[in-house]
This record gives structure tokens, sequence and C-alpha cells, in this order.
């Protein structure tokens, strides 16, 4: 094989831009190469093309379906409609690759549309419009219930124009926008928009998953709605057992079947056990059946009669799970008829929640721990109900663990090493993903290693744990695995901005283990002497720069992006993104893009006065601390 072939399995394997497939080509064409020569590696570029494009593609649809998958999650344990919605538009604005996402729903009594939802707005008065029904692109999907894209807005006399829309559009910068419709049943309830501040095309692929989206939105908002009609309908019966006592006995079924039903969710029952207590309640025989949902489904959650049967479809996200079959019950009446709708409705959510547990648990665990690290403004009540599911102790004191496969040098090959060092890093996660689980903690790949999050036992220290699981996972590995671990965080769900805190103090001891030749132990400051009381201490200049910025400084060593130097200048021009743009010679929204990034790492009041004037004092420590280190 030739060295331009390798080349190019080398940019296969790194994931290189599309652009550095020409360079061997380039380089052959220089060096005096052959037509046939050149005629040959023009076909492996092609052929190496074609390989990245499906790579892509593959881990395009992956994503997708994880995200897909992550939202019918979310649907299966509601309890706050706004944190749903918000979810889908995140990552509809993720997988798109989209620098705004927003989701707007009718207003009957008003007579208007409204914005619900938004994800990568910077404009007010875009997040607070209100419109007119049938107004802007919005006003043509509700008005067709099909999808509608315009590659430049303002140039797009297809929809009705408003000088409020237009306004609005204009203030947030907007140019592309994709809009597909929340729809129940034949109503369009609103509209799931996708938008971009420069021109672009949105692909067939990105109007169906968008659409995927919407239709989760659409179920999340029916599931809520439902969930009103529950609590009103069986308020309204016990306001009705003191005026009619003749429905007393009706009254009396309905609020047993939603004890019972409720106490079955709460201490993880079957779908056979939610039959047998419905077949109690209601004096019959109830059945699930995977089959037979016709009439059912087509009833739209309704219970319809089917001979001397009732039946009610079992349904999630427009998926049919299967039918509950009332016996011997033919003559129900109206109360009964919504137990066995909430009957269920209470299975299809067991159903969904029981199919995705199993598969997504160690991803979920990783998602939950990342976002503790990542984003720890995060709403606390959604953190605890998502640790609570997979039961974790949330209130135990917890260390934060780095570990690292620590191998030799053997003198292989690059891409051999390179191999070696990703399955020795997919291994360490999947060991700590399983050690995580046992000790009812969290896991996650990072870094090139493997980050824990793992409550500590009576008695037990940080050191000691960090010691226990490098044992551990060295043991399962047979491999050295060094461990660094931080000092103990007090309930870190209700403190879930020192997680990453934390996370910085054990690669610091991890990389302190590596320097004083241990690899393969695992340790915390504690066990390093004067060295682990600089790497604990958090009064230190270095502590108070990484404790203040040092999210944005990682982001930018990570990504390679220039966040810290937009801060500085948004800070140097009065904190005036138009000024900025002129300081850094970019546009305005690239601004408001790198703005809206540092908002999210900082957390929202980092342009409060007090966390501005540290956030400036940081940077010019940070500044001096290159200035000094360069020298």
């Amino acid at each position: 094989m030739s060295h331009e072939h390798v080349s190019y399995l080398e940019l296969l394997a790194r994931g290189a831009a599309t652009e550095a497939y020409d360079r061997p080509v380039l380089l052959a064409r220089a060096s005096g190469a052959g037509p046939e020569a050149l005629a040959d590696l023009e076909e492996a570029k092609q052929l190496a093309l074609r390989v990245r494009a499906e790579l892509e593609g593959r881990r395009r649809r992956e994503a997708e379906l994880s995200a897909l998958f992550a939202t019918a999650h979310d649907l299966a344990g509601l309890r706050d409609l706004d944190a749903v919605l918000r979810a889908i538009v995140q990552r509809a604005r993720s997988l798109l690759g989209t620098e705004v996402a927003y989701l707007s729903l009718n207003d009957p009594a008003a007579g208007d549309t409204y914005m619900r939802v938004t994800e990568g707005s910077v404009s007010a008065r875009f997040q607070q419009l209100r419109l007119g029904m049938g107004e802007g692109l919005g006003g043509l999907v509700a008005q067709t219930a099909r999808p509608y894209v315009t590659d430049d807005y303002f140039d797009d006399a297809r929809f009705q124009h408003t000088r409020t829309i237009d306004t609005a559009v204009r203030d947030e910068g907007l140019v592309a926008i994709l809009g597909v419709p929340l729809s129940l049943g034949s109503q369009v309830i609103g509209v799931l928009f996708a938008a971009d501040r420069r021109a672009r095309v949105f692909e067939r692929e990105q109007v169906a998953l968008l659409g995927s989206f919407a239709a989760h939105a659409a179920v999340a908002i029916d599931t809520a709605n439902l969930l009103a009609e529950t609590r009103s309908a069986l308020a309204e019966l016990e306001r009705a057992n003191d005026i009619i006592r003749e429905h007393s006995g009706v009254i009396e079924r309905a609020s047993e079947v939603h004890d019972r039903l409720s106490e079955l969710v709460l201490h993880g029952g079957g779908v056979h056990d939610v039959a047998r207590a419905v077949s109690e309640v209601l004096g019959g025989a109830v059945e699930f059946t995977e089959t037979g949902a016709g009439s059912a489904r087509r009833a739209g959650g309704h219970a319809v009669r089917e001979g001397d049967d009732w039946v009610a479809a079992v349904s999630a996200g427009g998926e049919t799970l299967g039918t509950l079959v009332l016996h011997g019950r033919p003559d129900l009446d109206p109360v009964d008829q919504r137990t066995l709708e909430r009957a269920a409705l209470v299975t299809s959510l067991l159903l969904l929640a029981r199919r995705s547990a199993g598969e997504a648990e160690q991803r979920v665990r990783g998602e939950l721990l990342d976002d503790l690290l990542d984003a720890p403004d995060r709403d606390r009540r959604l953190l605890r109900e998502r640790a609570a599911r997979l039961r974790t102790d949330s209130e135990a004191p917890h260390v934060v663990l780095a570990a690292r496969v620590d191998r030799a040098a053997d003198g292989a090959a690059d891409t051999d090493a390179g191999r070696r060092e990703s399955a020795d890093r997919q291994r360490l996660w999947s060991a700590a993903s399983h050690l995580a689980a046992t000790r009812h903690g969290l896991a996650s790949a990072r870094d090139g290693g493997t980050v824990l999050l793992l409550p500590l036992g009576p008695g037990e220290t940080a050191a000691e744990l960090a010691r226990q699981t490098a044992r551990s996972l060295g043991g399962t590995l047979r491999e050295e695995v060094t461990v660094g671990a931080s000092a103990p965080v007090r309930t870190p769900l209700d403190h879930p901005d020192q997680v990453a805190v934390a996370y910085g103090e054990a690669r610091r001891c991890l990389d302190a283990l590596k320097l004083l030749h241990r690899s393969g132990q695992g340790a915390a400051a504690e066990d390093l002497g004067f060295l682990g009381l600089l790497l604990a201490d958090s009064r230190d200049i270095g502590g108070f720069v990484d404790r203040t910025v040092g999210q944005v400084v990682a982001y930018d060593r990570r990504r390679g992006t220039e966040l810290v130097r937009t801060l500085d200048a948004y800070f140097a021009s009065g904190m005036s993104p138009a000024r900025t743009k002129d300081e850094l010679h970019v546009h305005v929204n690239t601004v408001a893009q790198r703005l809206e990034r540092i908002g999210r790492l900082l957390g929202p009041d980092w342009q409060s006065p007090s966390r501005a004037l540290e956030i400036q004092l940081a940077l010019r420590l940070h500044a001096l601390a290159d200035t000094v280190g360069g020298k």
C-alpha cells in the first residue's frame, strides 16, 4: 500500500475535514508523479470521501436516533412540560446544526400565536413575540399543516409579512427558516422552527427529523393535557360525591383505581399488575393484548365498545403498543370508561419506561454526569428526578474520580497505538460504568479517560475510594489504571457547580501521580503531601481563575475557539456587542453566538456587576500567568 493511500486512512481515522483529502493529490502532483499514479490517487481520494460520507451519515443517524429515543424517555417520565419542550428544542437545534430553534403555540382564547420555547435566541423582542393567526411563515405552516422552508425570509413572498414579525426576525438576524406543524389529529396547535442567521438549504432528511421532534412535542402537550384532564375529572367526581349520592359507588371506584395505579407506578409495577388492579375495581376481567387495537386506535384514545367488551388502545408517540380489553361489563358508565382509558395511558407509560430503561441506563448515567460537569445551571429538581430514576444516593457525600489507563510506550506504529488507546478508553468506560451502577454512582468518558462520581461509604475517605477504584478497574482490565480523586462534595445534586470544580482537582491529582511515577495507583490530594495541598487549595490564584473562567479557558483549549479573547474585548468595549465585533473584526452574529456559549459555560448571571467584576479580574490574572509562564 502506497504512502498516499495510508494518508487517506489516517485522514479517515482522525475524522479530518473534506478539504484535507486534496492534500495527498497536490503533494503527489508537486513531486512530479505520473498521470497513472495521479489517476490512481484521485480514485483513492474519491473512495475515501465516499467512506467518510458514509461514516458521517451513520454518525448523524445514530445521533438522531439517540436524541429521539432520549425524547421518548423524557415523555415516559413527564413531570414538567416546559422541561420536556426545552429538551426537544435543544436537541432539534443541535442535530440540525442551526443557530436558533424555537416553538410557538396557538392561543385560542387570545386568537393569536405566542413563543413558548426558544433556544439560541439573543433578542428579547423575538422571545416575547406574539403574532396574529395566519401571519408569517408559521401562519403558512399552520394553514396548510405542511412543513415550509425559506432560504431568505425577507425575499420570500409566499407568506404574509407584517411589521411586527419582520422587525422581530430582523432583530434576531434570522435569514433561513424551516417550520413544521405541531399536530393533534387534524388540528395544528403550533409550529416547531429551526433557523439560521445565514442563507442555507435544509435537506429532506433534516425536514423529516424536525418533523419527528414536532411529533414528540405534540405528544408531550397532549399528555400534559390528559394529565390535567385526569386531575380535573377526579376533582369534579369528588365534588359530585356530596351532591349526587347515587353515584357514590362510581366515584369510589375512580378514586380507588387512581390510588392503586399511582401506587403501582411508584413501586415499579408491571402491565399485568395494572390489568389486575383495574379488573378488581371495575368488577370485570381486564387483559392486555399486543394485537386487536383497530377500532380503539381509531377512537383517538377513547374506550369503545366491541360486542360485550370494552377496549382502549395502549399507544405512545403514535405507536400502538397493544390494547386493554374489559370483559363482563357491557353496560359501562362514562366514569368507568374514563377509568379504563386512564389505565391504558398508565400502561403505555409503563411499557415505554420499561423498554427504554434497560437500553439507556448506562448512557443516561453518563449524560447526567456530563450535565453536572458541563451545565451546572440545569434545574436541580430535574437533576434529582433523573438521579432518583438511576437509584443514585443523592444525599451522601460524593467523590469525583478521574481514571486513565497508563500503558508504557512499546514503539508500536502511530496507527496501532491510536487504535489501542481507543480500545483502552472503551474498556475503561465499560468497566467504570459497571462499577458506578453497582455503587449507585455515575460514570462518563471524558478527556481521554473516564470520570466517576461515587458516594462515600460510612467512614470511607476520598483517598481510600481512589485506591479501591484503581484496584477494581485495574483488576478488571488487567492493566495499570491510575485514579485521582477530589475532596468530598456534599450533596452534589444540590451543588452541581462544585462537581466541575472537583473534577478539575481530580484531574490535577491524576496528572501529579503521573509526574510522581505512581502510575497504576489511586490517590487524593491528602496523599500527595505539600503538592496535594497546592492542588486542593481553593484560595490560590490558579484556583480562583479556574473557578471563575476555567470552563471558558478549557473550552478554548479543547475546541480551538476564542471565547477568552471575546470576553476581554466585550468588557473592554463596555459590554457592547456592536463595539466588540469591531474590535474583533467579526460579524455581530459571531459575537452573539460566542456570548451565548459563554453564558452556558459561566451561568445566566455572568453579566451581573459582581460576577462581571470577578470575571474581569480572573481574565487579568489569567493573562498575567500566561505572560509570566512564557518568559
